[in-house]
């Protein structure tokens, strides 16, 4: 069984997007997958209370216990261990890795970006889009490499940017297509994984 971790630190709606499809689409009898943990840094995350009640395990690994960033994701990565991971997800996890977390997953570790990579990395991408006038914004499903939202794409989804946006406007019709395109590379990851 191939066991998937997914990591949040908010409202987890990207991850009840992929546990949904994992369920619906049957992943366990198709792809032999399953989600097998979702891991916080944050104790009062919604996302749990999402995974607990879809029968999840869940755990929190709060950042704020630990003196450095090292320190936290190497306890981080014992707790994704326990698990013995395929495939790391995250979704909404609102923390920069270190390399060292990065390359320890290399290959299996994945991310969700607001925004058509290579455009707009790091914070703020629908006001930056906005602001430059695009016409177009969207999301990037990315393996995750050391340098920030700059890994190898896996599957992207454009999204229009219409002449009234407000970065709000933007962020929930970006929202709607990351809940589409997110559980679908996940897929698309895992029948790879059968194939290498």
């Amino acid at each position: 069984m191939k066991n998937i971790v997914i990591l949040i630190s908010g409202g987890g709606s990207n991850m009840a997007a992929i546990v949904k499809a994992a369920e619906s689409e049957r992943w366990a009898a198709r792809l032999d997958a399953r989600v097998a943990a979702v891991i916080s840094n944050k104790a009062d995350a919604g996302g749990l209370a999402i995974a607990r009640g879809q029968g999840i395990p869940t755990s929190v690994v709060s950042h704020k216990d630990f003196a450095s960033r090292e320190e936290f994701d190497a306890a981080l990565a014992r707790e994704v261990d326990v698990h013995a991971p395929t495939l790391v997800v995250l979704a909404g996890f609102m923390r920069i890795l270190t390399p060292w977390f990065v390359t320890r997953y290399a290959g299996r570790l994945i991310n969700i970006h607001p925004s058509l990579l290579p455009a707009f990395p790091g914070l703020n991408t629908h006001r930056r889009a906005i602001e430059a006038g695009c016409r177009v914004a969207g999301v990037t499903v990315h393996e995750v490499t050391v340098e920030l939202d700059h890994g190898p794409i896996l599957a992207q989804a454009a999204v229009p940017v219409l002449p009234d946006d407000t970065p709000d406007a933007l962020a929930a019709r970006v929202l709607a297509q990351e809940h589409r395109v997110y559980p679908r590379a996940v897929a698309d990851w895992l029948r790879r994984a059968d194939t290498n």
